[in-house]
């Protein structure tokens, strides 16, 4: 079995895990979606749907009640994960009935998708309205949460299977994150990787990071099994996948 390791400082509090969303964040804008107010009064939506192509998305104001915007999504399907596409469905918008949606101007990028809600008052009040759906912010903790929109697929950050030629596949989930914005160190045993969102969007307050490993020592023979491997890694989509493919003649071990 594959092992997932933690490579970032051991906490020293209750609270665990920097991101409950993701055990390998340790700093950016926390949760699988934000919901906030502008100045503008518009609405920022933020939703991270990582493995979903750029035009992957599809969105709809609900056309009854004009409240919220309804989102789903598939996954890209490279043939690597045994457990096949993942497939998002959830809503976010408004929380009141002063005000209804008149228009959405979505972009996804890097599996994130972004969206900025205009609305308009439908109902006098003099304060500002500031309830929004889902109310939930992110949060840190010591248990990691499943994704709430992904109706199909897996629920969790990281996914480890071995190949059928004797290698290796991972993928580790790192929302807003582009291909070229990741390092991967291996020693024999280890696999380090470190991602980052180099470009912050509007309205985002901060990039993200991420830190972690994959630690093969599962293996029998693990000492040589890293250097008997060529290893090649990507972003795509918002998802890190590695691949460790045996070496021409080393039949995926040392002899």
């Amino acid at each position: 079995m594959v092992k997932c390791i933690d490579m970032s400082t051991l906490p020293t509090d209750k609270d665990g895990f920097y991101a409950t969303n993701n055990q390998f964040q340790k700093r950016g804008p926390k949760g699988f979606i934000e919901v906030k107010v502008l100045e503008n009064d518009k609405l920022y939506v933020r939703v991270d749907l990582p493995g979903v192509p750029d035009d992957g998305v599809h969105h709809r104001v609900d056309a009854v009640r004009q409240k919220v915007v309804l989102f789903s999504a598939v996954t890209f399907n490279d043939g690597y994960e045994k457990q096949g596409v993942r497939e998002y469905s959830g809503s976010a918008g408004l929380g009141c009935d002063c005000c209804e949606i008149t228009s959405v101007d979505a972009k996804m990028k890097n599996g994130v998708l972004r969206m900025i809600v205009s609305r308009v008052k439908v109902k006098d009040h003099e304060t500002k309205c500031t309830h929004t759906v889902p109310p939930f912010t992110g949060k840190s903790g010591g248990r990691v949460e499943e994704h709430p929109f992904i109706v199909k697929g897996r629920k969790r950050a990281f996914v480890g299977d071995p190949t059928a030629d004797g290698g290796l596949f991972f993928a580790v989930d790192v929302p807003g994150v582009g291909d070229g914005d990741v390092e991967l160190l291996a020693n024999d045993s280890e696999i380090i990787f470190t991602a980052e969102v180099k470009n912050v969007f509007e309205h985002d307050e901060s990039g993200r990071l991420y830190i972690g490993s994959i630690d093969t020592s599962w293996s029998p023979n693990s000492a040589p099994w890293l250097s008997s491997h060529a290893i090649t890694g990507a972003v795509n989509f918002g998802v890190l996948k590695v691949l460790l493919t045996p070496r021409p003649n080393t039949g995926g071990n040392k002899e």
